[in-house]
């Protein structure tokens, strides 16, 4: 089975996470998405995380009719803060009946140069990359990349960060959530302070 594993902190998972969840596990050769929670992502402070099990749970009820998308706490097992290189080899370890890829955006792929033994990835894993809207130039390494395929997603510039901004300002975000994760949100007061 090929797993697409499409990674972050989801907080807030929303509407654009699952259309381009959506469209890769509809429109490429991956057979599921795996939606890995990230409890600490080494780029991101962890303060401004809602707890790990939250998190989990938005996306619990957000993939819940999507047959080919999964969550995935398999993170939350693995010492902190984590890379992915480490992720992969752990679920390589775990599944090796199973194929791994990972999808990001081309904003992703312009740092990928940073991640840690990038080029590790790059020799044992595709990497399916959908366009963002600003994303800049992209390294010549990875232009032409074998193991790279560039995936025609929707464009969406909707950001977690927004989202989180938006409640707090008693804004109305209702329609960039799935229902189910905005009355989850709402009742439980997230985001307001």
């Amino acid at each position: 089975m090929k797993i697409g594993l499409y990674f972050g902190t989801f907080n807030p998972i929303h509407i654009g996470h699952l259309i381009i969840a959506n469209h890769m596990a509809e429109h490429s050769d991956l057979d599921q998405i795996w939606m890995v929670v990230t409890p600490h992502n080494p780029h991101k402070q962890k303060t401004s995380l809602l707890d790990d099990y939250h998190r989990l749970h938005m996306v619990h009820l957000a993939t819940e009719n999507y047959p080919k998308i999964k969550p995935s706490d398999i993170e939350f097992k693995l010492p902190q803060p984590n890379y992915t290189v480490n992720t992969l080899a752990h679920l390589q370890e775990k599944y090796p009946t199973h194929e791994f890829a990972l999808i990001m955006g081309e904003d992703n792929l312009n740092s990928l140069h940073k991640w840690k033994n990038y080029q590790v990835i790059l020799q044992n894993h595709q990497i399916y990359v959908y366009p963002r809207a600003a994303s800049g130039e992209i390294d010549a390494q990875f232009i032409n990349h074998p193991k790279i395929h560039r995936v025609g997603a929707p464009i969406l510039e909707l950001s977690s960060t927004f989202i989180r901004e938006s409640i707090k300002q008693g804004k109305i975000i209702r329609p960039m959530l799935p229902e189910n994760v905005w009355q989850y949100i709402d009742h439980n007061l997230f985001y307001k302070k």
